[in-house]
């Protein structure tokens, strides 16, 4: 979302927004020199609310809500938000005032919104300022759908930093394109791709690198991310439930929006599967009833592994990304550890540097053509 702020030493109203590598910055407009402190600031304050709730149809589209429309159902309430798009700029040019001690206030988010920004530009009464904050708006949803269209550039590279609770196809593919010129990640998947599409193109490579590291292992695919753990630490949790998914027949789009709508609601203070967290607590302790006095460093450890979410429910896109190419990581090194095991003549030669390093080199790239066939070939199982 863009945030607003009021610059005091010279009189602006300011606009920031990230874009994944670090913050921007441009000014909306002059402040009438007038215009009462308390006024200026009760304008920024509403034009980060209206922001907030228009980007917010953009983290929680009615798309990631299921298939009921039904009026007062979830996806009918984030359809409403999104629909009211079209009230808005009405409601800059003619805000809901009150009448007899009383106003008329929306239920839709957005359509309020609006409405608060306009009250609070009636107050301070100079049309410039409503001029320049109404084409502010403008572009700021311009934006949003831009983004939403798989676009992200310019002002709708904001949405690198987001959690969305859907992928576009559009950003999935361009997040393919750079894990298969980069497989461990680069700073464009980080700076230049919506975060839940990219954990999507990267589970997807996840399977594949799981897929030759267990090959070359001998092990199952989460078999394989359990050995890997040994020689890197992994957040074994978060990939195994992936894997595990998509073994099952989900595909890498169905396993990672479900993992991140979970986070989100978790954020939002739900509890997303009950009766799971709560199997979980009773296997913990099930588990501390069989254990010796002494073992509390141990049931500390099982605690701190119950969680309504494997996912960092603050920025659960971001952490998910972070978790796979980590994991892809470990099954390079799963690999290279096999690789290496079985290769006697180079641990004779082993004082050998630079025939170490072509001998590391071949491997790796051994590895990366196997992962880049394996996924090309099934890169229509992605969403």
């Amino acid at each position: 979302m863009t945030r607003y702020a009021i610059d005091e030493q010279h009189g602006t109203l300011i606009a920031a927004w990230a874009t994944g590598d670090g913050d921007t910055a441009t000014t909306v407009a002059t402040l009438p020199p007038s215009s009462p402190t308390e006024q200026r600031y009760a304008v920024a304050r509403a034009l980060t609310g209206l922001s907030e709730v228009l980007w917010r149809t953009y983290t929680h589209p009615a798309s990631a809500a299921g298939d009921d429309m039904e009026d007062n159902s979830e996806g009918w309430r984030r359809q409403g938000e999104r629909d009211a798009f079209a009230k808005v700029l009405p409601a800059l040019a003619q805000p809901n005032l009150p009448e007899g001690g009383m106003i008329v206030q929306s239920y839709i988010a957005v359509e309020e919104g609006a409405h608060r920004l306009s009250r609070a530009l009636h107050a301070v009464g100079d049309e410039h300022l409503t001029a320049a904050i109404t084409a502010e708006v403008q572009a700021d949803i311009t934006a949003i759908e831009q983004a939403e269209l798989g676009d992200l550039s310019g002002r709708s590279r904001q949405a690198v930093v987001l959690t969305r609770a859907d992928a576009s196809p559009v950003q999935v593919a361009a997040a393919n394109g750079l894990l298969r010129d980069n497989l461990f990640g680069s700073d464009e998947l980080f700076t230049t791709v919506d975060p839940t599409a990219a954990a999507v193109a990267a589970a997807h490579w996840l399977h594949a690198a799981a897929t030759v590291a267990a090959e070359a292992a001998g092990q199952s695919i989460t078999g394989s991310i359990m050995e890997a753990d040994d020689i890197l630490a992994l957040p074994v949790a978060t990939l195994t439930i992936v894997l595990d998914m998509i073994e099952d027949g989900s595909s890498p789009y169905e396993a990672v929006t479900e993992l991140i709508r979970d986070a989100m609601a978790v954020a939002e203070g739900d509890v997303p599967d009950p009766i799971g967290l709560a199997e979980m607590v009773a296997e913990v302790q099930q588990t501390a009833d069989r254990m010796a006095p002494g073992d509390e460093d141990a049931l500390e450890s099982m605690l701190a592994e119950v969680r309504a979410t494997p996912l960092d429910p603050a920025r659960p896109a971001l952490d998910l990304l972070e978790d796979l190419l980590v994991g892809i990581d470990g099954c390079a090194a799963l690999y290279t550890d096999q690789a290496d095991n079985s290769d006697a003549d180079v641990d004779d030669d082993s004082g050998d540097d630079e025939r170490a390093e072509a001998h590391g080199t071949a491997i790796r790239n051994e590895f990366l053509t196997a992962v880049r066939e394996h996924a090309t070939a099934h890169a229509d199982r992605m969403l």
